[in-house]
């Protein structure tokens, strides 16, 4: 120890036993203290007490390096009881306390009006009594003081000094789990964030892809329903992105926090789709080895998307019924009722109304269901949609496979006359296919026909590529500009895009930039 002034008068054999004693028994109820809770600064603030108490330390105070500005900032403090913290700081080698901090090194004052640096910043210690402050460290690194008074003419200060010491070693100890604590709690929030950020962007409404009037219908019906704990119940043909929808109408919602289960009700038959939406006790029946909850209980507090709910057995319908209008279940062989909060996301591609009607499906599951509806039209009805459909899925494929990936305005053309009975699925099986033909990365027309689609090319007759000779006069009308040509295009073709470039021997994206560009205001019908 430096600088230590100690004029201790030499104590009795015994006395020294006693004392020796008393420090052992306070070192272990600090140690205990300390391994009670993480939170540093209640921690130690009853290391402080517990000092005062048993072990004669007054004016304890325990300040630690601000990583931010390498400042001593006060974290516990104790006067007959615990202060409130003081907005007091010390520079490195301010005062008494800074001193020991730059130093790293134990000082003692048998009397502390005696040292010229003292500094009364907290406006706490007695001039009159010792002070005894010690460094805490963290490995060699001093990362804080540790300072309290002993009682007026107290013997063994030095003793006095290596208990504070020992106490300091252990604050030090808590102080290095802290951190790593804090580094870890820093560490899961930053990939929790990160991960939430990445799962509502795959999740969120930039995936959901296309301009025509029947997908921005949906769209919008997706961004009102997110904001609300509505059940939604989402209509259309396999293959048209149905849980596309469900993953955004959950990640934009109020319960994007919470989980997101899902669950395909045709994939199982009644028995299991009861243990696997309920959940179980053990020993409800064969191989029920342990507790297991179901998927509503899962759900709790998140949203639960039930595909194919129309699959669902009318034995079963009225025990999903129960859970939907009641929130309550009980788990397979259990007698305990067991509330859930969750908001329901169910995804049919069969016309339950005629199942209603043909007694398959239950009325009033029908009406618990069909609360907010959402059609998800089929690729057919969206043809305008596919050169935007083709440039996602591309940039999808291209980042599975892990290399660049284009798709020449020729195999567009070809994409654009199938009728797509498979729909976006359909289009996505058939561009994978086609990108592991092209060994170059061009996506060719060729590598298209040859990827063998579900149902024929339509005609040319039907619609043709080329300008035909129409009886509303050419298109190539040397008196009509650029402009004038695409908005009669427009005209001939209904205002569908789509048409429309084939008229003038364009790609959709051509025409699309183009009534861009002209600012021309596209009607709807």
């Amino acid at each position: 120890m430096s600088n230590a002034v100690s004029f201790d008068n030499t104590p009795l054999e015994s006395d020294r036993q006693e004392i020796l004693e008393e420090q052992l028994n306070t070192l272990y109820e600090v140690s205990q203290v300390l391994s009670r809770s993480l939170d540093l600064r209640e921690t130690l603030a009853e290391v402080l007490s517990l000092l005062h108490d048993r072990g004669g330390l007054s004016y304890g105070m325990v300040s630690l390096v601000d990583t931010e500005s390498g400042e001593l900032q006060i974290n516990a403090l104790h006067q007959g009881g615990i202060r409130p913290l003081e907005k007091v700081r010390y520079q490195p080698g301010e005062g008494v306390v800074g001193t020991i901090l730059a130093e790293g090194q134990t000082r003692i004052v048998q009397r502390l009006a005696d040292e010229p640096r003292f500094q009364d910043k907290l406006n706490l210690y007695d001039p009159e009594l010792p002070f005894i402050g010690v460094p805490i460290r963290v490995g060699r690194e001093p990362v804080g003081v540790f300072a309290a008074q002993p009682p007026a003419g107290q013997a063994l200060l030095s003793g006095r000094a290596r208990l504070l010491e020992m106490v300091a070693n252990l604050i030090g100890q808590t102080v290095r789990l802290a951190q790593q604590v804090r580094s870890s709690e820093k560490a899961l929030k930053a990939e929790r964030d990160q991960l939430r950020r990445k799962v509502k962007g795959e999740h969120g409404f930039a995936n959901m892809v296309g301009h025509a009037k029947p997908i921005r219908t949906v769209f919008e019906q997706v961004r009102q329903v997110a904001k609300w704990n509505t059940t939604v119940l989402i209509r259309g043909e396999s293959g048209t992105g149905k849980e596309l929808v469900a993953n955004a109408i959950h990640y934009n919602s109020p319960r994007a926090h919470g989980p997101f289960i899902r669950l395909n009700c045709a994939a199982l038959p009644d028995n299991l789709l009861e243990s696997e939406l309920f959940g179980h006790e053990k020993g409800a029946f064969t191989g029920a080895v342990s507790q297991r909850k179901g998927r509503f209980e899962q759900a709790d507090g998140g949203s639960l998307f039930l595909d194919e709910i129309g699959e669902v057995s009318t034995a079963f319908q009225a025990k999903l019924l129960r859970v939907l209008q009641e929130g309550e279940l009980e788990r397979v062989g259990g007698t305990r009722t067991l509330k859930v909060d969750i908001r329901l996301i169910a995804a049919t591609n069969r016309d339950l109304e005629e199942d209603v009607r043909g007694g398959s499906f239950r009325e009033d599951l029908y009406y618990r269901l069909n609360v907010m509806p959402i059609r998800m039209p089929p690729l057919r009805e969206r043809m305008e949609d596919i050169p935007d459909l083709v440039t996602f899925l591309v940039r999808k494929i291209a980042a599975k496979q892990g290399r660049e990936l284009t798709v020449e305005d020729s195999a567009v053309r070809v994409l654009m006359r199938h009728d797509w009975p498979g729909n976006v699925r359909e289009l996505e099986n058939c561009l994978e296919r086609a990108a592991v033909m092209s060994g170059d990365g061009r996506i060719a027309s060729q590598a298209i026909l040859l990827t063998a689609m579900e149902s024929p090319l339509l005609p040319l007759a039907a619609e043709p590529l080329e300008p035909p000779e129409a009886d509303d006069g050419p298109l190539d009308d040397e008196n009509m500009d650029e402009r004038e040509r695409v908005i009669a295009a427009l005209e001939r073709a209904g205002w569908v895009q789509a048409k429309a470039a084939r008229l003038l021997g364009m790609t959709p994206r051509q025409i699309a930039y183009r009534i861009q560009i002209y600012n021309i205001k596209v009607r709807q019908f």
